[in-house]
């Protein structure tokens, strides 16, 4: 009878553990999902902006947001979600450039579309005020993806995020053709800088 009894107190000890742990990780699932923060992407708040240099100036030109949104989970650093730009709004101030740059170097008609998606941030995203990090992720530009990790300054208010990102895309080295003439030189990489920002929602 003793073993029994202290066997039922044990079974019954056991079940009261194992109730409380299932309770902890339904609580841990919980806590996290609320830190994740949702990061619309506002296209009025949003510019991409590149500039080729050449041996007499810079041109400078732009594309414009196709789509975009985030998700970010503070405290292990993850990110979710894209930003992808039409590749074929790409202007620089003149047509006949740009022509040239849609058709031999981008070749926006078979792929219109240039994209990064990040997947972790590098440094840690204060929940008020200005942060700088390094974020990681998937760029895909011609077709082809490649993993890169750039620069971000991000500042986060009540209301609202913004970031301003700032990277150099080796054109040339990934496949695309270089415009240069046998009169004309333009370097083998362009600079991106890229000012996006939205509202704040907290799951």
């Amino acid at each position: 009878m003793g073993n029994a009894a202290d066997r039922a107190v044990r079974v019954r000890k056991c079940g009261r553990g194992f109730s409380a742990f299932l309770i902890l990780c339904f609580l841990c699932i919980i806590s996290a999902a609320a830190q994740e923060t949702a990061l619309p992407i506002d296209p009025a708040r949003t510019t991409v902006k590149f500039n080729l240099g050449d041996v007499l100036h810079t041109v400078h030109g732009t594309f414009q947001l196709k789509r975009g949104g985030l998700r970010l989970d503070p405290s292990s650093g993850k990110v979710s979600g894209e930003i992808v730009v039409d590749a074929r709004s790409g202007e620089s101030g003149s047509n006949m450039r740009d022509r040239k740059m849609h058709k031999e170097i981008l070749e926006s008609d078979r792929y219109p579309e240039i994209s990064f998606r990040p997947d972790r941030v590098e440094g840690a995203v204060a929940s008020a005020g200005k942060s700088s990090v390094k974020v990681h992720g998937i760029f895909n530009i011609h077709g082809v993806d490649r993993e890169i990790t750039v620069p971000a300054d991000v500042e986060m208010e009540p209301d609202h995020w913004t970031a301003i990102v700032h990277f150099t895309v080796p054109y040339a080295k990934w496949g695309m053709k270089n415009p240069s003439t046998l009169f004309l030189k333009v370097n083998d990489w362009v600079e991106i800088d890229l000012a996006t920002g939205g509202s704040i929602a907290t799951r």
